[in-house]
């Protein structure tokens, strides 16, 4: 793997990184720096936890000079990776002098207007946002050199996809740009033959594949004692921190009392009719352990620098099989071990089977021993009993 120094960064990049913990570039940095510096598009999948960010901000703002527009945009899918990538980019060119904005929805317009007028050199921007300052005229994007599409798959879930495009067709065709999904459904394929020219493709780790360093299991159980069991689930394990991730903003809003009800439990929620200052407050809590439980949709499940988790326990099989490989892929990172447990009741089956599909690999059923089930024909599958166990020494397992 070769050094930072040998990628091709500038001075000042290469100092800022030294305020960072990266020791060594990570294999999708190591590829993608030099494609970037070369003038490439790219169109780059990898997985969550690899430094994808640094793989586009540290060679951008390596080429970038201060200017009286803007030079390098950034569209993230939510205002939580959003607002992280601003960080990661502010540390970036801390030795440069270039002005970072970012620009999202869940709050006002007066500052986000008075950055603007500060002569931003990046944007980091939610989709919907960034377009509403184009069409009042606040923006003007005819010097971008660098449009960076991050998360695209997610953009495309969220309804986004519309957006983006007017937000492209704003951006000079001479622009580099540099384009990130963790799936390549035909839609984001349609648009990345649009957008991009003569990209480099960049894959790192296999997609499909949850981490070999996470433990995962379904839990069946009848439809009736979902709540039930996922409680029983939260009171056994001897986590660090956990995510429990809901299909519905209802769902964590519901789950949150019952939660809290539990003897040790500092949960809080997370989902986007959250306001933001509240989900802010949610995230920093949980990374500096005032929470040691975040209740979440997805919004969680991607791309957020949330370090430690120790268990996810999926709330519901998710209906999206690429899902279930982004939640449980919030444990297990940095190559230390974690467990994922999904509560699986008969409707969900059809899910379950997407899901084995997609990673083409069988999960392995458990039963929790001592639990009162009531009849359900999933319970005659065979699951594996789970005991409750003493954690030894240094592991966080049941």
């Amino acid at each position: 793997m070769p050094s930072f120094e040998e990628l091709g960064l500038d001075r000042p990049v290469l100092m800022a990184i030294t305020r960072t913990n990266y020791v060594e570039p990570t294999p999708i940095q190591a590829q993608a720096i030099p494609v970037v510096l070369d003038g490439k598009d790219i169109i780059g999948a990898s997985q969550t936890g690899t430094g994808k960010t640094a793989a586009f901000g540290l060679p951008i703002i390596s080429e970038l000079k201060p200017s009286n527009r803007p030079q390098c945009i950034v569209l993230e899918p939510t205002r939580e990776l959003a607002a992280q990538v601003e960080d990661q980019m502010n540390v970036f060119s801390y030795y440069k002098p270039l002005n970072v904005v970012l620009i999202h929805g869940g709050v006002g317009y007066a500052h986000q207007i008075d950055a603007i007028e500060n002569k931003p050199d990046v944007v980091i921007a939610t989709p919907g946002r960034m377009l509403d300052h184009l069409e009042k005229g606040n923006l003007d994007l005819s010097e971008v050199k660098f449009l960076v599409l991050d998360e695209v798959d997610r953009m495309l879930d969220m309804g986004f996809l519309p957006d983006v495009k007017r937000i492209i067709d704003q951006c000079p065709k001479s622009r580099q740009t540099l384009f990130f999904s963790a799936t390549m459904p035909p839609a984001i394929q349609t648009l990345a033959n649009w957008a991009l020219q003569e990209p480099v493709a960049i894959e790192i780790g296999e997609g499909h594949s949850p981490a070999e360093t996470v433990t995962h299991a379904f839990y069946p159980v009848g439809m009736d004692q979902r709540d039930d069991l996922l409680l029983e689930l939260v009171k056994r394990t001897e986590y660090s921190s956990m995510m429990i991730f809901t299909r519905t903003k209802k769902e964590a809003d519901t789950l949150l009392p019952l939660i809290e009800a539990l003897p040790g439990t500092r949960p809080a929620a997370l989902h986007s009719d959250i306001k933001q200052s509240d989900r802010t407050k949610a995230l920093q809590g949980f990374r500096d352990d005032t929470f040691n439980i975040i209740i979440a949709t997805d919004i969680a499940a991607r791309g957020l620098d949330i370090s430690g988790v120790t268990h996810v326990i999926n709330y519901r099989v998710p209906e999206n099989p690429e899902d279930y490989v982004h939640r449980i892929g919030r444990t297990g990172r940095a190559q230390k071990e974690g467990d994922a447990f999904t509560i699986l009741t008969a409707d969900e089956l059809d899910n379950a089977c997407a899901v084995e599909h997609f990673i083409d690999q069988k999960i392995e059923r458990r039963k929790l021993e001592d639990f009162p089930y009531q009849y359900t024909a999933l319970l005659e599958e065979n699951p594996q009993p789970l005991r409750k166990k003493r954690p030894a020494s240094g592991k966080r397992r049941h």
